[in-house]
Protein backbone atom coordinates (compact mmCIF):
# COMPACT_ATOMS: atom_id res chain seq x y z
CA UNK A 1 0.00 0.00 0.00
CA UNK A 2 1.34 3.46 -0.86
CA UNK A 3 -0.12 6.90 -1.46
CA UNK A 4 2.86 8.21 -3.43
CA UNK A 5 1.84 10.34 -6.43
CA UNK A 6 1.68 8.50 -9.74
CA UNK A 7 3.41 11.21 -11.72
CA UNK A 8 6.71 11.96 -10.07
CA UNK A 9 10.35 12.06 -11.13
CA UNK A 10 13.24 10.69 -9.07
CA UNK A 11 15.87 11.50 -11.71
CA UNK A 12 17.57 14.38 -9.89
CA UNK A 13 17.97 12.36 -6.69
CA UNK A 14 21.47 11.74 -7.96
CA UNK A 15 25.03 13.05 -8.03
CA UNK A 16 26.46 15.16 -10.83
CA UNK A 17 29.31 12.75 -11.57
CA UNK A 18 26.87 10.08 -12.68
CA UNK A 19 25.75 12.32 -15.52
CA UNK A 20 29.28 13.46 -16.40
CA UNK A 21 30.31 9.79 -16.62
CA UNK A 22 27.31 9.17 -18.84
CA UNK A 23 28.34 11.99 -21.16
CA UNK A 24 31.92 10.70 -21.41
CA UNK A 25 30.67 7.15 -22.05
CA UNK A 26 28.41 8.33 -24.86
CA UNK A 27 31.38 10.11 -26.43
CA UNK A 28 33.86 7.22 -26.25
CA UNK A 29 31.40 4.47 -27.19
CA UNK A 30 31.34 2.58 -23.87
CA UNK A 31 27.85 3.71 -22.87
CA UNK A 32 26.11 0.68 -24.34
CA UNK A 33 28.36 -2.03 -22.95
CA UNK A 34 26.40 -4.65 -21.04
CA UNK A 35 27.16 -4.25 -17.35
CA UNK A 36 26.26 -5.51 -13.92
CA UNK A 37 26.29 -3.31 -10.84
CA UNK A 38 25.96 -4.80 -7.39
CA UNK A 39 24.86 -3.47 -4.01
CA UNK A 40 26.72 -4.99 -1.07
CA UNK A 41 28.41 -4.12 2.22
CA UNK A 42 32.03 -4.85 3.04
CA UNK A 43 31.31 -4.86 6.76
CA UNK A 44 28.41 -4.46 9.17
CA UNK A 45 28.22 -1.13 11.05
CA UNK A 46 29.50 -1.10 14.62
CA UNK A 47 30.47 -4.79 14.39
CA UNK A 48 26.86 -5.87 14.49
CA UNK A 49 26.00 -9.50 13.88
CA UNK A 50 23.56 -9.09 10.95
CA UNK A 51 21.91 -6.51 8.75
CA UNK A 52 18.33 -6.22 7.49
CA UNK A 53 17.53 -5.50 3.84
CA UNK A 54 15.01 -2.66 3.67
CA UNK A 55 13.83 -0.18 1.09
CA UNK A 56 13.69 -2.65 -1.81
CA UNK A 57 10.11 -1.79 -2.78
CA UNK A 58 10.93 1.91 -2.60
CA UNK A 59 13.99 1.37 -4.80
CA UNK A 60 12.01 -0.41 -7.49
CA UNK A 61 9.48 2.37 -7.63
CA UNK A 62 12.25 4.99 -7.71
CA UNK A 63 13.88 3.22 -10.66
CA UNK A 64 10.56 3.04 -12.46
CA UNK A 65 10.03 6.75 -11.86
CA UNK A 66 13.57 7.73 -12.93
CA UNK A 67 12.54 9.89 -15.89
CA UNK A 68 13.60 13.41 -16.86
CA UNK A 69 11.19 16.28 -17.40
CA UNK A 70 11.93 19.18 -19.72
CA UNK A 71 12.16 21.47 -16.72
CA UNK A 72 14.82 19.25 -15.16
CA UNK A 73 16.76 18.95 -18.41
CA UNK A 74 16.82 22.72 -18.74
CA UNK A 75 18.86 22.92 -15.53
CA UNK A 76 21.48 20.43 -16.76
CA UNK A 77 23.40 23.01 -18.76
CA UNK A 78 26.73 21.24 -18.18
CA UNK A 79 25.66 18.42 -20.53
CA UNK A 80 25.94 18.34 -24.32
CA UNK A 81 22.99 17.82 -26.66
CA UNK A 82 23.66 14.10 -27.21
CA UNK A 83 23.52 13.43 -23.47
CA UNK A 84 20.41 15.56 -23.01
CA UNK A 85 18.73 13.67 -25.86
CA UNK A 86 19.62 10.37 -24.17
CA UNK A 87 18.17 11.53 -20.86
CA UNK A 88 15.03 12.87 -22.51
CA UNK A 89 14.18 9.36 -23.69
CA UNK A 90 15.63 7.55 -20.68
CA UNK A 91 13.74 4.65 -19.18
CA UNK A 92 15.44 1.83 -17.32
CA UNK A 93 14.91 -1.31 -19.45
CA UNK A 94 17.23 -3.70 -17.65
CA UNK A 95 16.97 -6.42 -15.02
CA UNK A 96 17.16 -6.21 -11.25
CA UNK A 97 17.57 -9.24 -8.99
CA UNK A 98 18.25 -9.35 -5.30
CA UNK A 99 17.33 -10.27 -1.76
CA UNK A 100 13.71 -9.77 -0.84
CA UNK A 101 12.87 -6.99 1.57
CA UNK A 102 13.06 -8.21 5.15
CA UNK A 103 15.90 -10.64 4.39
CA UNK A 104 19.03 -10.74 6.54
CA UNK A 105 22.36 -9.88 4.98
CA UNK A 106 26.03 -10.14 5.90
CA UNK A 107 29.34 -8.76 4.57
CA UNK A 108 29.57 -9.28 0.78
CA UNK A 109 26.00 -10.52 0.42
CA UNK A 110 24.95 -9.51 -3.14
CA UNK A 111 21.86 -7.68 -1.91
CA UNK A 112 20.90 -6.12 -5.24
CA UNK A 113 22.11 -6.82 -8.79
CA UNK A 114 21.35 -4.31 -11.56
CA UNK A 115 21.95 -5.42 -15.17
CA UNK A 116 21.71 -3.32 -18.31
CA UNK A 117 23.87 -0.97 -20.32
CA UNK A 118 26.47 1.10 -18.52
CA UNK A 119 24.53 4.23 -19.43
CA UNK A 120 21.24 3.12 -17.92
CA UNK A 121 22.74 1.54 -14.80
CA UNK A 122 25.42 4.03 -13.76
CA UNK A 123 23.00 6.91 -13.21
CA UNK A 124 20.94 4.89 -10.71
CA UNK A 125 23.71 4.60 -8.12
CA UNK A 126 22.79 7.44 -5.80
CA UNK A 127 19.04 6.97 -5.70
CA UNK A 128 19.43 3.24 -5.01
CA UNK A 129 22.03 3.71 -2.28
CA UNK A 130 20.32 6.65 -0.62
CA UNK A 131 17.18 4.58 -0.14
CA UNK A 132 18.76 1.28 0.84
CA UNK A 133 21.43 2.74 3.13
CA UNK A 134 18.92 4.75 5.14
CA UNK A 135 16.15 2.15 5.27
CA UNK A 136 18.46 -0.77 6.01
CA UNK A 137 20.18 1.19 8.79
CA UNK A 138 16.84 1.90 10.49
CA UNK A 139 15.52 -1.62 9.99
CA UNK A 140 18.73 -3.20 11.31
CA UNK A 141 18.62 -1.05 14.46
CA UNK A 142 14.89 -1.61 14.90
CA UNK A 143 15.27 -5.38 14.62
CA UNK A 144 17.80 -5.33 17.46
CA UNK A 145 15.34 -3.34 19.55
CA UNK A 146 12.53 -5.79 18.81
CA UNK A 147 14.77 -8.65 19.93
CA UNK A 148 15.69 -6.76 23.10
CA UNK A 149 12.02 -6.09 23.85
CA UNK A 150 11.42 -9.84 23.98
CA UNK A 151 7.86 -9.79 22.69
CA UNK A 152 6.73 -6.51 24.17
CA UNK A 153 5.43 -3.97 21.63
CA UNK A 154 7.43 -0.96 20.45
CA UNK A 155 5.94 2.19 18.93
CA UNK A 156 8.03 4.33 16.56
CA UNK A 157 7.86 8.00 17.56
CA UNK A 158 10.96 9.64 16.08
CA UNK A 159 9.50 12.03 13.53
CA UNK A 160 10.73 15.13 15.35
CA UNK A 161 14.30 13.85 15.36
CA UNK A 162 14.93 13.61 11.63
CA UNK A 163 14.07 15.15 8.25
CA UNK A 164 10.33 15.34 7.70
CA UNK A 165 10.33 12.84 4.83
CA UNK A 166 13.08 10.68 6.27
CA UNK A 167 10.68 10.26 9.18
CA UNK A 168 8.16 8.60 6.86
CA UNK A 169 10.59 6.08 5.41
CA UNK A 170 12.05 5.45 8.88
CA UNK A 171 8.57 4.61 10.16
CA UNK A 172 8.18 2.12 7.33
CA UNK A 173 11.55 0.50 8.03
CA UNK A 174 10.85 0.25 11.75
CA UNK A 175 7.48 -1.39 11.07
CA UNK A 176 9.18 -3.83 8.70
CA UNK A 177 11.52 -4.75 11.55
CA UNK A 178 8.67 -5.52 13.96
CA UNK A 179 7.56 -2.24 15.55
CA UNK A 180 3.80 -2.35 16.01
CA UNK A 181 2.81 1.24 15.24
CA UNK A 182 4.02 4.72 14.38
CA UNK A 183 3.15 8.19 15.57
CA UNK A 184 3.69 9.53 12.02
CA UNK A 185 0.41 10.06 10.19
CA UNK A 186 2.00 10.36 6.75
CA UNK A 187 3.58 6.92 7.21
CA UNK A 188 0.26 5.54 8.38
CA UNK A 189 -1.51 7.04 5.36
CA UNK A 190 1.14 6.10 2.81
CA UNK A 191 1.97 2.58 3.96
CA UNK A 192 -1.00 1.45 6.05
CA UNK A 193 1.01 1.26 9.27
CA UNK A 194 -1.10 1.41 12.47
CA UNK A 195 -0.95 4.89 14.02
CA UNK A 196 -0.64 5.51 17.74
CA UNK A 197 -0.62 8.60 19.94
CA UNK A 198 -2.44 10.28 22.81
CA UNK A 199 -0.96 13.39 24.42
CA UNK A 200 2.24 15.23 25.33
CA UNK A 201 3.25 17.11 28.46
CA UNK A 202 1.89 20.27 26.85
CA UNK A 203 -1.63 18.85 27.27
CA UNK A 204 -1.20 18.48 31.01
CA UNK A 205 0.53 21.84 31.33
CA UNK A 206 -2.35 23.50 29.46
CA UNK A 207 -4.76 22.67 32.24
CA UNK A 208 -4.36 25.14 35.10
CA UNK A 209 -6.68 26.67 37.66
CA UNK A 210 -7.64 30.34 37.68
CA UNK A 211 -4.77 31.06 40.07
CA UNK A 212 -2.29 29.37 37.74
CA UNK A 213 -1.81 26.20 39.77
CA UNK A 214 -1.71 22.88 37.90
CA UNK A 215 -4.90 20.88 37.34
CA UNK A 216 -3.63 17.48 36.25
CA UNK A 217 -7.00 15.89 36.95
CA UNK A 218 -8.72 18.16 34.45
CA UNK A 219 -6.23 17.19 31.76
CA UNK A 220 -6.72 13.49 32.44
CA UNK A 221 -10.49 13.83 32.62
CA UNK A 222 -10.71 15.60 29.27
CA UNK A 223 -8.47 13.01 27.62
CA UNK A 224 -10.51 10.11 28.97
CA UNK A 225 -13.77 11.76 27.93
CA UNK A 226 -12.39 12.27 24.42
CA UNK A 227 -10.42 9.07 23.81
CA UNK A 228 -12.05 6.60 26.18
CA UNK A 229 -10.93 4.82 29.30
CA UNK A 230 -8.54 2.61 27.37
CA UNK A 231 -6.29 5.59 26.60
CA UNK A 232 -2.78 6.00 28.01
CA UNK A 233 -2.20 8.89 30.40
CA UNK A 234 1.18 10.61 30.71
CA UNK A 235 1.81 10.66 34.45
CA UNK A 236 5.25 12.22 34.90
CA UNK A 237 4.59 15.91 34.19
CA UNK A 238 4.74 16.67 37.91
CA UNK A 239 5.04 14.04 40.62
CA UNK A 240 4.71 10.50 39.24
CA UNK A 241 3.20 8.95 42.36
CA UNK A 242 0.55 11.64 42.53
CA UNK A 243 0.08 11.42 38.75
CA UNK A 244 -0.70 7.70 38.91
CA UNK A 245 -3.09 8.26 41.81
CA UNK A 246 -4.89 11.00 39.91
CA UNK A 247 -5.05 8.92 36.75
CA UNK A 248 -6.86 6.07 38.52
CA UNK A 249 -9.11 8.48 40.43
CA UNK A 250 -10.22 9.98 37.11
CA UNK A 251 -10.32 6.92 34.86
CA UNK A 252 -10.92 4.13 37.33
CA UNK A 253 -9.05 0.82 37.59
CA UNK A 254 -9.79 -0.08 33.95
CA UNK A 255 -7.50 2.67 32.62
CA UNK A 256 -5.68 1.37 29.56
CA UNK A 257 -2.21 2.55 30.45
CA UNK A 258 0.15 5.09 31.93
CA UNK A 259 3.27 6.42 30.23
CA UNK A 260 6.53 7.41 31.90
CA UNK A 261 8.87 9.61 29.90
CA UNK A 262 11.65 10.50 32.36
CA UNK A 263 13.75 9.35 35.28
CA UNK A 264 15.22 5.98 36.23
CA UNK A 265 12.75 3.86 34.31
CA UNK A 266 13.66 0.57 36.00
CA UNK A 267 13.07 1.89 39.50
CA UNK A 268 10.03 3.92 38.51
CA UNK A 269 8.23 1.11 36.72
CA UNK A 270 8.64 -1.19 39.71
CA UNK A 271 7.16 1.47 41.97
CA UNK A 272 4.35 2.37 39.58
CA UNK A 273 3.40 -1.28 39.09
CA UNK A 274 3.05 -1.76 42.84
CA UNK A 275 1.00 1.41 43.10
CA UNK A 276 -1.31 0.43 40.23
CA UNK A 277 -1.87 -3.01 41.74
CA UNK A 278 -2.62 -1.50 45.14
CA UNK A 279 -5.21 0.75 43.47
CA UNK A 280 -6.83 -2.27 41.81
CA UNK A 281 -5.60 -1.33 38.34
CA UNK A 282 -4.06 -4.72 37.68
CA UNK A 283 -4.62 -4.55 33.93
CA UNK A 284 -3.38 -0.99 33.42
CA UNK A 285 -0.25 -1.19 31.28
CA UNK A 286 2.98 0.72 31.77
CA UNK A 287 4.54 2.25 28.67
CA UNK A 288 7.97 3.90 28.81
CA UNK A 289 9.80 6.26 26.48
CA UNK A 290 12.73 8.71 27.02
CA UNK A 291 15.75 8.23 24.73
CA UNK A 292 15.51 4.46 24.54
CA UNK A 293 17.79 2.30 22.40
CA UNK A 294 18.29 -1.46 22.19
CA UNK A 295 20.61 -1.47 25.20
CA UNK A 296 18.22 0.49 27.40
CA UNK A 297 15.35 -1.76 26.30
CA UNK A 298 17.38 -4.86 27.12
CA UNK A 299 18.19 -3.35 30.52
CA UNK A 300 14.46 -3.11 31.28
CA UNK A 301 13.76 -6.73 30.38
CA UNK A 302 13.24 -7.73 34.03
CA UNK A 303 11.08 -4.73 34.88
CA UNK A 304 7.27 -4.45 34.64
CA UNK A 305 7.22 -2.65 31.29
CA UNK A 306 4.41 -3.49 28.89
CA UNK A 307 5.50 -1.41 25.93
CA UNK A 308 8.11 1.01 24.64
CA UNK A 309 8.12 4.22 22.66
CA UNK A 310 11.33 4.78 20.69
CA UNK A 311 12.26 7.92 18.82
CA UNK A 312 15.75 9.31 18.18
CA UNK A 313 17.64 6.02 18.30
CA UNK A 314 15.56 4.20 15.73
CA UNK A 315 15.32 6.96 13.12
CA UNK A 316 19.10 7.50 13.33
CA UNK A 317 20.01 3.82 13.13
CA UNK A 318 20.99 3.75 16.81
CA UNK A 319 24.51 4.98 16.21
CA UNK A 320 24.77 3.66 12.64
CA UNK A 321 22.82 6.09 10.43
CA UNK A 322 23.98 4.36 7.25
CA UNK A 323 24.22 0.67 6.43
CA UNK A 324 27.50 1.21 4.58
CA UNK A 325 26.19 -0.27 1.33
CA UNK A 326 28.06 0.41 -1.92
CA UNK A 327 27.09 0.13 -5.61
CA UNK A 328 29.95 -1.28 -7.67
CA UNK A 329 30.50 -2.34 -11.27
CA UNK A 330 31.26 -6.09 -11.21
CA UNK A 331 30.88 -7.22 -14.83
CA UNK A 332 31.37 -5.70 -18.31
CA UNK A 333 30.33 -7.57 -21.47
CA UNK A 334 30.47 -10.88 -19.61
CA UNK A 335 33.90 -10.23 -18.06
CA UNK A 336 34.25 -9.98 -14.27
CA UNK A 337 35.76 -6.69 -13.07
CA UNK A 338 36.74 -5.82 -9.52
CA UNK A 339 38.25 -3.00 -7.53
CA UNK A 340 41.44 -4.06 -5.75
CA UNK A 341 42.21 -0.99 -3.64
CA UNK A 342 43.68 -1.81 -0.24
CA UNK A 343 40.85 -2.45 2.22
CA UNK A 344 38.24 -2.22 -0.53
CA UNK A 345 38.84 -5.37 -2.55
CA UNK A 346 35.81 -7.18 -3.93
CA UNK A 347 34.76 -10.12 -6.06
CA UNK A 348 33.96 -9.54 -9.71
CA UNK A 349 31.13 -11.15 -11.66
CA UNK A 350 27.34 -11.25 -11.50
CA UNK A 351 26.23 -13.25 -8.48
CA UNK A 352 23.47 -15.27 -6.88
CA UNK A 353 23.34 -16.40 -3.27
CA UNK A 354 21.79 -19.04 -1.08
CA UNK A 355 21.70 -19.70 2.63
CA UNK A 356 22.41 -23.12 4.10
CA UNK A 357 20.62 -24.42 7.21
CA UNK A 358 20.93 -27.33 9.59
CA UNK A 359 17.98 -29.67 10.01
CA UNK A 360 17.08 -27.68 13.14
CA UNK A 361 16.55 -24.61 10.97
CA UNK A 362 19.64 -22.78 12.21
CA UNK A 363 21.53 -20.89 9.51
CA UNK A 364 25.09 -22.09 8.92
CA UNK A 365 26.51 -19.96 6.11
CA UNK A 366 25.74 -17.85 3.08
CA UNK A 367 27.09 -19.14 -0.24
CA UNK A 368 27.63 -16.84 -3.21
CA UNK A 369 28.05 -18.32 -6.69
CA UNK A 370 28.10 -17.03 -10.29
CA UNK A 371 24.71 -15.89 -11.55
CA UNK A 372 23.00 -18.45 -13.76
CA UNK A 373 25.05 -21.41 -12.53
CA UNK A 374 23.59 -24.36 -10.63
CA UNK A 375 23.35 -23.93 -6.88
CA UNK A 376 26.37 -25.44 -5.07
CA UNK A 377 25.94 -28.74 -3.26
CA UNK A 378 25.42 -28.16 0.47
CA UNK A 379 25.60 -31.80 1.47
CA UNK A 380 23.36 -32.72 4.38
CA UNK A 381 22.30 -29.14 4.86
CA UNK A 382 19.22 -27.60 3.30
CA UNK A 383 19.48 -24.50 1.14
CA UNK A 384 17.22 -21.57 0.34
CA UNK A 385 17.83 -19.30 -2.64
CA UNK A 386 18.18 -15.64 -1.67
CA UNK A 387 18.43 -14.02 -5.10
CA UNK A 388 15.07 -13.47 -6.78
CA UNK A 389 13.81 -11.48 -9.80
CA UNK A 390 12.65 -7.99 -8.84
CA UNK A 391 12.47 -6.15 -12.17
CA UNK A 392 12.36 -7.50 -15.72
CA UNK A 393 12.90 -5.33 -18.79
CA UNK A 394 12.32 -2.26 -16.66
CA UNK A 395 9.04 -3.52 -15.21
CA UNK A 396 8.53 -4.39 -11.56
CA UNK A 397 7.86 -8.11 -11.18
CA UNK A 398 4.29 -8.82 -10.15
CA UNK A 399 3.50 -10.55 -6.88
CA UNK A 400 6.42 -9.24 -4.85
CA UNK A 401 5.90 -9.45 -1.08
CA UNK A 402 3.83 -6.80 0.64
CA UNK A 403 5.19 -4.81 3.57
CA UNK A 404 3.35 -7.05 6.03
CA UNK A 405 4.62 -10.19 4.31
CA UNK A 406 8.17 -8.86 4.44
CA UNK A 407 7.67 -8.06 8.11
CA UNK A 408 6.62 -11.64 8.81
CA UNK A 409 9.56 -12.95 6.76
CA UNK A 410 12.08 -10.99 8.82
CA UNK A 411 10.58 -12.23 12.07
CA UNK A 412 10.96 -15.80 10.80
CA UNK A 413 14.55 -15.22 9.64
CA UNK A 414 15.73 -13.78 12.94
CA UNK A 415 14.96 -17.01 14.74
CA UNK A 416 17.17 -18.93 12.28
CA UNK A 417 20.31 -17.17 13.52
CA UNK A 418 22.61 -18.98 15.94
CA UNK A 419 21.70 -17.85 19.45
CA UNK A 420 24.83 -15.72 19.73
CA UNK A 421 23.87 -13.96 16.51
CA UNK A 422 21.11 -12.08 18.35
CA UNK A 423 23.49 -10.70 20.96
CA UNK A 424 23.78 -6.92 21.17
CA UNK A 425 27.53 -7.02 21.80
CA UNK A 426 30.08 -6.22 19.08
CA UNK A 427 31.46 -9.32 17.39
CA UNK A 428 31.85 -11.15 14.10
CA UNK A 429 28.88 -11.60 11.73
CA UNK A 430 26.49 -14.33 12.86
CA UNK A 431 27.29 -16.44 9.78
CA UNK A 432 30.07 -16.35 7.18
CA UNK A 433 29.77 -15.56 3.49
CA UNK A 434 31.59 -18.02 1.23
CA UNK A 435 32.29 -17.61 -2.50
CA UNK A 436 32.14 -20.65 -4.76
CA UNK A 437 33.02 -20.77 -8.47
CA UNK A 438 34.93 -17.47 -8.73
CA UNK A 439 38.59 -17.02 -9.70
CA UNK A 440 40.77 -16.85 -6.59
CA UNK A 441 42.52 -13.78 -7.92
CA UNK A 442 39.30 -11.80 -7.60
CA UNK A 443 38.15 -13.27 -4.34
CA UNK A 444 37.86 -11.24 -1.14
CA UNK A 445 38.24 -13.50 1.91
CA UNK A 446 34.94 -13.93 3.71
CA UNK A 447 34.79 -12.45 7.19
Amino acid sequence: MSSLPQNRSTSLLTDKYELTMLQAALRDGTAHRKCTFEVFSRRLPNERRYGVVAGTARVLRAVRDFVFTEEQLADLDFLDEETLAFLRDYRFTGQIDGYREGELYFPYSPILTVRGTFAECVILETVILSIMNADSAVASAAARMVTAADGRPIIEMGSRRTHEYAAVSASRAAYLAGFVATSNLEAAHRYGIPASGTSAHAWTLLHINEDGTPNEAAAFRAQVETLGVDTTLLVDTYDITRGVETAIEVAGPELGGVRIDSGDLGVLTQRVRRQLDELGAHNTKIVVSSDLDEFAIAGLRGDPVDGFGVGTSVVTGSGAPTAGLVYKLVEVDGHPVAKRSRGKAMTGGTKSALRAYRATGVAVEEIVHPFGTPAPDVGQLTATALTAPLMRDGRIVEGLPTLDESRDHLAAQLITLPWEGLALSRDEPAINTRFVGFADSNREPAH
